[in-house]
């Protein structure tokens, strides 16, 4: 298969896997959609570390502050039509602060959906990566890499 010529950087993201009370933290990936799930965070600013970066985005998407952990996946995932493609690092987080506020807005203005889940609800949603339900409940399969997946359009 032949790859298109990119035109733009890949991006670099930081994203948070936060259980509490064995539920995960999802987020809408994008705005207006409420069928497609993910890990809170997003695009890591330059001159900032990862885990800096993920506290802003948990913070900005959710109203959440947690505190960052160790690295538990490396994952890409890519559109070919739209010439993007995504390398996320996911930290585990745990939550020191905060409740989740129906009310609460994201300043980007991407995320409007966010919710605990149960890891038996994750079976009828569709949540990116693949791989997030076996790395956040720590399967003895889990990977520490997701090779690049296209992303659900």
């Amino acid at each position: 298969m032949t790859r298109p010529i990119r035109t733009r950087p890949i991006r670099l993201a930081a994203r948070a896997v936060i259980l509490h009370d064995d539920r995960l933290l999802l987020v809408n990936a994008y705005k207006g959609r409420g069928d497609l799930w993910c890990a809170p965070g997003g695009g890591a600013k330059p001159h900032a570390s990862l885990p800096e970066n993920l506290v802003r985005e948990v913070f900005e998407e959710t109203g959440l502050t947690v505190t960052v952990g160790a690295p538990c996946l490396v994952n890409e995932f890519h559109d070919p039509a739209r010439d993007f493609h995504q390398v996320e690092v996911f930290f585990r987080c745990t939550l020191r602060a905060g409740t989740l506020d129906p009310a609460w807005e994201d300043p980007e203005d991407i995320v409007s959906l966010r919710r605990w889940v149960m890891r038996a609800e994750l079976r009828d949603m569709a949540v990116k990566p693949d791989a997030l339900a076996a790395v956040a409940w720590g399967d003895v399969d889990a990977p520490t890499y997701d090779p690049l997946e296209a992303i659900v359009p």
